[in-house]
């Protein structure tokens, strides 16, 4: 894996880019990776639904869930499916949409210095051995165009609002596959 230098998208990944980013703020630069899990509707895997959401096209009426959710402007730079597939939504160099109110070591709005990856799951099994496969490709494709980034999940920039990517995530297992 690699990512283009000039624009900040993984060469040969499918592309679905979302609305919901824009600009980073001047002089900042990523430094931070958070993951994140999804599943849409909750708990079931594949499907369009990730997409829809993430493009503002997901359609209250398909699921009662999706009522819920619908109007939020959400997205991520990067979407794991369970059989390992990326997707991209957004240029790495460029602000997604994915952390919503966070804080890292005492900096807030870390979607001003974070590259989002979501996963394709849930806090209540474990993630599919192809995701860490791509993972660890897709992270180490990150330092490689970004310089080594700090790691940490959802639940830690905004503890007590988030739970994700959840207790199933091998961290010990992640962190080693990228040193």
């Amino acid at each position: 894996m690699r990512i283009d230098v000039a624009t900040g998208l993984l060469v040969g990944v499918k592309q679905v880019l979302s609305p919901y980013f824009d600009a980073r703020p001047s002089a900042v630069v990523p430094d931070l990776i958070v993951l994140h899990g999804i599943s849409l509707p909750p708990g079931e895997f594949g499907g369009p639904w990730i997409d829809a959401l993430f493009r503002n096209r997901l359609d209250p009426e398909a699921h009662p869930y999706f009522g819920e959710i619908a109007h939020l402007e959400v997205s991520a730079h990067f979407l794991i499916r369970r059989d390992g597939e990326a997707r991209q939504y957004v240029p790495t160099l460029l602000r997604a949409w994915h952390a919503g109110a966070s804080c890292w070591h005492g900096r807030d709005r870390c979607n001003d210095f974070s590259i989002g990856i979501e996963l394709e799951g849930a806090d209540d099994v474990p993630f599919a051995e192809p995701q860490y496969e791509t993972l660890a490709a897709l992270t180490r494709a990150i330092f490689e165009r970004h310089g080594r980034l700090e790691i940490t999940g959802h639940s830690d920039i905004a503890p007590g609002r988030k739970t994700d990517p959840g207790p199933w995530f091998e961290w010990d297992r992640y962190r080693t596959s990228v040193e």
